[in-house]
């Protein structure tokens, strides 16, 4: 009998952003200090203009534009400091012949039409100033609205807020945000050869263990996702651990993400159990590393929990979580950007033979701004992850030769 054919990364990707889109979490309300990392589920429309006044960038002195067209500033006349006006002061108007100490963020006085910084003035002894070189007319003067005017949207529903949108936010006077829920993710990893660090010390591990790394990054990676993470640990390797795992995750979480026992080996628990209690969609993907891959749910009466299997490899649990199951979570929440930017690079390596599957190779940038390989790209070479900046996505029977362009995926982009 003939092997099914590989499913493309493409073909699964639209199948788990088309589950995810259609079960969208639900909105709250929250803080604008507790929403980094959280989607907004309503846009932010600013009910102010930003800034709300004309105001200076700079320390200095605010001066008229008529006593600019009268020279004032190219014959050394003096002017004279009538009035000092800090931030939250509102000024009086200006006369001419007349300057106001002015300081960073405080309102124009009427009148007023340029700020020249404190350093390019010299300061009489009877308090008068003399400006040094020539002024321009609207000079360290911030306009009213330059930044936000009213009734403009500032951040669009489905946006995914950053410490700068949280910032922004704050700028129209929004204490709180409307945005979808965290989704609660319940992880848990199988298989009998799996020990947690600290439990046995490495001397006196059994033949065949290792320990798990993989909940850790999982964990970690979910956290960043803003994610609320219900971890279930290690699961033994037989068919009622595995009923009551899947069982008690259901039962408190959206998602249930897990690592290993996806196949369909004597010892792979997940598909028939996953199968007794919904239904499981169980992918050979055309990726390296990463084939295995479980898309499927359990149904109750009140709700629908998906759920996702990653393969028991560590860089290919890893590489399938990023390409995968983190676009997954974000359409999950409603965001509308769900895939990571990529960059054209220039490969300062040899691929020599391309791969039947589509490869993502853990790269480094190096000082000249290319490329550099890493030499071992098992997917069992957690290390490679950790020296890596990010990932080349190189299509499938594609060889590389130094100084081709390549498409860069960034770890600093896939982790937020």
């Amino acid at each position: 009998m003939s092997k099914a054919p590989l499913m493309s990364l493409e073909a699964a990707l639209e199948q788990v952003l088309s589950q995810a889109r259609a079960s969208v979490m639900e909105s709250v309300t929250i803080s604008t200090f507790d929403a980094l990392g959280c989607v907004l589920a309503a846009p932010i429309t600013s009910p102010i203009d930003v800034p709300a006044q004309d105001n200076t960038s700079m320390d200095g002195y605010a001066i008229l534009s008529e006593d600019l067209a009268k020279g004032w500033a190219q014959v050394g006349k003096e002017l004279k400091v009538t009035q000092r006006i800090p931030a939250g002061v509102t000024g009086e108007p200006l006369s001419s012949g007349e300057a106001a100490r002015i300081f960073t963020g405080a309102w124009i006085p009427s009148g007023a039409t340029a700020v020249v910084m404190q350093e390019d003035v010299q300061v009489s002894a009877s308090g008068g100033i003399t400006i040094g070189k020539p002024v321009q007319h609207g000079q360290w003067i911030r306009r009213r609205g330059e930044d936000v005017r009213v009734g403009e949207i500032v951040l669009n529903k489905g946006e995914r807020l950053s410490a700068a949108s949280l910032g922004l936010a704050a700028s129209v006077g929004a204490a709180t945000l409307e945005v979808s829920r965290k989704p609660r993710v319940a992880l848990f990893s199988t298989g009998d050869e799996l020990v947690m660090p600290g439990e046995v010390p490495p001397s006196q591990m059994k033949p065949g263990s290792i320990y798990n790394s993989n909940r850790f990054f999982l964990k970690a990676m979910l956290s960043q996702l803003g994610c609320e993470v219900i971890d279930q640990g290690v699961v033994p390797d037989n068919r009622a651990a595995t009923l009551e795992a899947l069982r008690k995750a259901a039962a408190s979480s959206d998602v249930i993400l897990t690592s290993g026992g996806v196949s369909v080996g004597e010892e792979d628990h997940v598909k028939p159990a996953l199968e007794a209690l919904g239904a499981l969609n169980l992918w050979s993907l055309s990726m390296k590393p990463g084939k295995p891959f479980a898309l499927g749910h359990i149904q109750s009466e009140s709700k629908t929990v998906h759920f996702m299997g990653l393969p028991g490899n560590p860089v290919s649990s890893f590489v399938t979580f990023l390409v995968l199951v983190r676009p997954f979570l974000l359409a999950l929440q409603g965001a509308t950007c769900v895939e990571p930017k990529s960059y054209q690079l220039q490969a300062h390596f040899e691929l020599k033979k391309g791969d039947p599957r589509r490869e993502f190779l853990r790269v480094k940038l190096n000082d000249k701004g290319g490329l550099d390989l890493f030499p071992n790209q098992s997917s069992g070479v957690l290390t490679s992850c950790v020296w890596a900046d990010g990932l080349v996505d190189n299509p499938a029977q594609n060889i590389i030769k130094q100084g081709d362009w390549v498409r860069f995926l960034s770890f600093s982009d896939l982790s937020q």
